[in-house]
């Protein structure tokens, strides 16, 4: 039997991997509660603000195209303490920036530690974890996860409450402040568990298969016994052994590495991999998750129930995380991403019918909105029922004009090759600040950013080129009980997708891969489902603003598709199975 003292290490080492789940998610979540207070008082355009939400994500690709060969080179736990490092770290230069730039540079920052948690984490549990406890250990980094995200909303949900108190002394000035400080400390409270992280990860032995391969084998001996018995350490040393001895035996043949690295032991789990990875994203997890706020208020929701909406968004994301921790070593893998996927595709398909209904009697003013612009080129207007009500006069929709129903106003913009869409202005929001259209809100700054948002874009003629209006949206707002339904909607496919996908993606990720190319193969496969998020949470503001939120979510439900037939007919089940047996599966040793 395991001792108490061991028994107590196994627990502390979840615990310490659990606190990276829990930076993870408090970097996709804590944006969600900080965005409206930042777009009240940043003066950032939706363009800049799509990229400030994105940065994190582009900062998980960066890192993860290096997280593997780096975990390689100076060892698992090393890598866990850089990562936890590089968060603290982002949180004082996000909370007392003064601009675009430093809000850019700490979320990147964000983004960098969250791609190198998301691959060594994961990569540290499979190399120390029983095959017994793979699931149930790999899920409690999700369940931690989620729990990030839940405090993200909670603290989110305590400021919103704070903001509407000071709404009520009704001084603009006050609450301009207040918002100011509040999205700052919200993200001032997610530094302590940064710091417990980087505490746990000091404390920990390193990976005892990291050792061993780097020719360490008393210490990886050594490694095996803090949580091991005599008995388990030696029959788990004696196994290395073997994989070591038969790695060697097959090189000694002969053979290029490149030709053994095609052998479909290896080219099949890692393409399946690749493709549950990039799916994952394509449900619009990370977008739904970080702009939940703003489309709640959009479906019809006040601010204080969108707010609360999201909070039980995220309980429900984290109870059902319980129930696929519970059943994943029960049920199996393929099981529940087969149930989860196909429960996704149901509630994304419910939630853009609901938007389509109004959304569809969207009316475009652009030709009136275009006789606004000055002659240095920019706007600036106050949307409001009677604005509204001007826009539309030209459009020739009797119904649209007449109705005293509340309508949104979306602007898409451009100065020649670049494009920007306005956030979205509510005509019944008496304290919303002005629509401000200028040349700087729509042009990158320098050549770099140019980069990224348009590769093709002539930064030189942009900044000379007239203002273009290309699109301007005048949408009715959903009523209250259609936001209701919205959001019962969101809770849904949160529930499905925690129970599924939420759990079982980050298995899939570390047993499909041999052990041989498992830490690169890892984040090859992390690197584009990260470029997969950054892409959808660029482009997100934009795209809705442009086609609605139902185009959005019907995408979403397409792409899911391809995951439901991934999950249940090419996906085999590894529920209980070593990651050798695994491994001689796809090299067709063993049946499904």
């Amino acid at each position: 039997m395991v001792s108490n003292e061991k028994a107590g290490y196994n627990r502390f080492l979840l615990l310490v991997a659990g606190f990276g789940g829990l930076l993870y998610g408090v970097d996709v979540g804590i944006i969600a509660g900080a965005l409206p207070y930042l777009e009240a008082t940043s003066g950032l355009n939706a363009g800049q603000l799509s990229i400030v939400v994105a940065a994190v994500l582009l900062g998980s690709v960066i890192s993860t195209l290096f997280a593997g060969a780096l975990a390689d080179w100076m060892g698992r736990k090393p890598l866990m303490v850089l990562s936890g490092l590089l968060f603290v770290c982002s949180i004082p230069i996000i909370a007392l920036s003064r601009g675009y730039e430093s809000l850019v540079i700490g979320r990147l920052l964000q983004g960098i530690s969250a791609g190198l948690i998301g691959v060594v984490v994961p990569l540290y549990l499979a190399e120390c974890l029983s095959a017994a406890t793979r699931g149930k250990g790999t899920g409690i980094f999700q369940w931690l996860l989620t729990l990030g995200i839940v405090t993200a909303a909670i603290v989110g949900m305590y400021f919103s409450f704070r903001v509407a108190e000071v709404a009520r002394l009704g001084d603009p000035a006050r609450l301009f402040a207040f918002k100011d400080t509040a999205w700052r400390s919200i993200f001032w409270v997610s530094l302590p568990p940064g710091i417990l992280f980087v505490i746990g990860s000091f404390m920990v032995s390193e990976s005892p298969r990291w050792l061993f391969r780097r020719g360490k084998s008393d210490a990886a001996y050594a490694a095996l016994l803090r949580s091991r018995t005599t008995e388990q350490a030696d029959v788990e040393l004696a196994e290395m052994e073997q994989v070591s001895a038969a790695e060697k035996a097959k090189t000694s043949t002969g053979a290029k590495v490149r030709e053994s690295l095609l052998r479909r032991k290896y080219v099949i789990p890692f393409v399946l991999a690749c493709v549950i990875l990039a799916c994952n994203q394509a449900t619009g997890i990370n977008s739904i998750i970080g702009y939940n706020t703003n489309i709640l208020l959009q479906s019809g929701l006040s601010d204080l129930q969108a707010h609360w909406g999201y909070v039980i968004f995220t309980v429900i994301n984290f109870l059902m995380t319980i129930g696929g921790v519970l059943l994943v070593d029960r049920k199996g893998r393929k099981f529940l991403l087969s149930v989860g996927t196909a429960g996704i595709i149901l509630s994304l398909v419910c939630t853009g019918v609901l938007f389509r209904q109004t959304e569809r009697l969207r009316v475009d003013s652009r030709s009136a909105v275009q006789s606004m612009v000055t002659e240095d080129q920019k706007i600036t207007l106050t949307y409001n029922q009677e604005l509204a009500e001007t826009l539309l006069g030209p459009a020739g929709d009797a119904t649209q004009r007449t109705s005293s129903r509340p309508t949104s106003l979306v602007v898409i913009y451009s100065y020649g090759d670049f494009r920007a869409a306005t956030k979205a202005a509510r005509s019944d929001d008496t304290a919303a600040a002005p629509i401000e259209i200028t040349r700087e809100s729509c042009v990158p700054a320098n050549k770099v950013v140019a980069f990224f948002r348009n590769p093709f874009g002539n930064l030189d003629a942009a900044r000379r080129a007239p203002l273009r209006i290309d699109n301007a949206l005048i949408t009715p707002l959903p009523s209250q009980r259609s936001g209701m339904w919205v959001a019962i909607t969101l809770f849904v496919f949160m529930a499905f997708y925690a129970v599924g996908p939420g759990v079982c993606v980050w298995l899939a990720l570390s047993e499909l891969m041999p052990t041989r190319i498992r830490s690169n193969g890892m984040s090859i496969a992390l690197l584009l489902n990260q470029a997969v998020s950054t892409g959808i949470a660029a482009v997100f503001l934009p795209t809705v603003g442009k086609h609605g939120y139902a185009a959005m979510f019907f995408g979403f439900a397409a792409c899911t598709v391809i995951y439901l037939i991934t999950a249940a007919v090419f996906l085999p089940e590894t529920k209980g199975k070593t990651l050798e047996e695994i491994e001689a599966h796809f090299e067709g040793a063993g049946g499904k």
